[in-house]
């Protein structure tokens, strides 16, 4: 299923359970797919997996500056 964005968004609900139940569900911007909605497999994701970023990264657990993606992405 090929949907656009926007629709993604406000049904997402509904496409997790269609995800979960073995569908295809793509979102797509411009007509182009972007993401890909997946279901978890049990076990394969683990929040502690990055509990090491903590000491590593001084600001990773700080709010970041509402400019900041802007800035990423070459926006600003």
């Amino acid at each position: 299923m090929l949907l656009d964005a926007h629709d993604a968004e406000s049904r997402l609900s509904k496409l997790i359970v269609l995800a979960q139940a073995g569908d295809d569900v793509v979102a797509a911007r411009d007509g182009k797919p972007a993401a890909r909605l997946v279901p978890v497999k049990p076990g394969a994701f683990r929040f502690d997996t990055l509990v090491h970023l903590v000491d590593a990264v001084p600001e990773f657990d700080e709010p970041i500056d509402e400019d900041e993606p802007a800035l990423r992405e070459g926006r600003a």
